[in-house]
């Protein structure tokens, strides 16, 4: 395990070193711990949704949802070109590559991060050696049900990354799993009308009743461009009880009208991923390395210069405890904000004052679009300015 710099503030978040990538994606949980979990669990009914059920705090990673959606910046090498390629295919196969790429950045063992309470965002800025900047924003729009939404920009690349998460957790046994609706959108702001879809992957948890637990990625995601018809279906394959591996993928990069397939994508998202022309008999080619890719630092303002609301500042007392291990204090610290947002929910309630949120609001199909998007395309010599500074 490392402590990976996050930029000027001097603070730190835990990540996996990549040479304990396929180790660290297990854990095994000592018996005290597991007995706390029977407790809760047997309360439950197999199916039923887990976003009200309060989970205790040694199965949680000190840092908020809204922060760890960064994970996915974290290889610019890897599409701050993209929109300069001149063929659509190789754009595509880019695209496909960021986004494989963001997932095996985990944290030790299997935690979950917190979850943003309503209003709480996260920002930060990334700078990057080709001298340009890029800025991030995401927020807490929603939390019955619970929805992150986000924003990224870097207009000197013309590249803008945006989108929405809601997360279900379900409990199904011996599993729980958290179903990952929404997704993103990549666009390349010099080719107009070219979007980019991509739908995500379940997250399991195995093994919480018995057996050592384990993070996988499950079923099906897709990466999407329908100006330029193209599609890839990722199978992102969990192990049989007896036979498979741990974290194996396999997809096709088609064009989506005829069903040909151009190439194809094996390997491990925690390890190294395999491309090739589809119908060639030449070997494949590294795809992307997890285990020598650089995570590139975010760069995020020192905890007291936060406001009450951003995601280190509110969580800091709980994320303080964690790293103590001292699982009482982050307890009594979590119940406090839990309990701060149900009482602010109520008084809402009792007013008839409907939450409003602060950096992006909802159009008229559902989506949850940046308030401050056009500050960011017209600021492009300042991309690193603050998100609070374009409200």
């Amino acid at each position: 395990m490392t402590f990976l710099p996050t930029g000027r503030s001097g603070s730190t978040t835990v990540v996996m070193s990549n040479n304990d990538i396929d180790s660290e994606c297990t854990e095994v949980i000592p018996d005290e711990s597991r007995s706390i979990l029977l407790g809760i669990i047997s309360q439950l009914s197999k199916g039923v949704d887990l976003h009200r059920v309060t989970l205790p705090t040694f199965v949680l990673e000190p840092r908020s949802f809204l922060e760890r959606i960064t994970d996915f910046m974290s290889h610019p090498e890897l599409i701050l070109g993209t929109a300069q390629v001149e063929d659509p295919v190789e754009r595509f196969v880019q695209v496909t590559r960021y986004f494989l790429s963001g997932w095996h950045i985990q944290p030790k063992g299997v935690k979950k991060p917190y979850n943003p309470v309503i209003g709480e965002f996260f920002r930060c800025q990334w700078e990057y050696a080709n001298k340009t900047r890029a800025v991030f924003v995401s927020e807490q729009v929603s939390h019955h049900p619970p929805v992150s939404a986000y924003y990224y920009a870097s207009p000197e690349n013309n590249l803008v990354i945006r989108g929405q998460i809601y997360p279900k957790s379900k409990f199904l046994g011996n599993s729980v799993a958290s179903l990952m609706q929404g997704g993103s959108v990549i666009e390349f702001t010099n080719r107009p009308g070219e979007q980019y879809t991509i739908a995500m992957p379940n997250i399991y948890a195995r093994g919480i009743l018995f057996g050592t637990m384990v993070m996988e990625l499950g079923d099906v995601a897709v990466v999407r461009c329908h100006k330029t018809g193209l599609v890839c279906e990722i199978e992102f394959k969990t192990k049989g009880f007896f036979t498979g591996t741990y974290n194996a993928i396999s997809g096709k990069v088609k064009r989506e009208a005829t069903g040909e397939t151009l190439y194809e994508i094996t390997g491990k998202w925690s390890d190294r991923l395999f491309i090739k022309k589809s119908g060639r008999s030449e070997e494949p080619t590294v795809f992307f390395d997890a285990r020598q890719a650089k995570i590139h630092p975010l760069v995020v303002p020192p905890v007291e210069e936060q406001e009450p609301f951003e995601s280190r500042r509110k969580w800091r007392k709980v994320t303080r405890a964690l790293m103590k291990r001292d699982m009482d204090e982050a307890t009594d610290e979590k119940t406090a904000i839990e309990d701060e947002q149900r009482r602010s929910t109520k008084e809402r309630e009792a007013d008839g004052v409907e939450w409003q949120s602060r950096f992006f609001y909802q159009a008229d199909d559902d989506r949850w679009l940046c308030r401050i998007r056009q500050y960011v395309a017209a600021s492009s010599g300042d991309c690193g300015a603050s998100p609070r500074a374009a409200c």
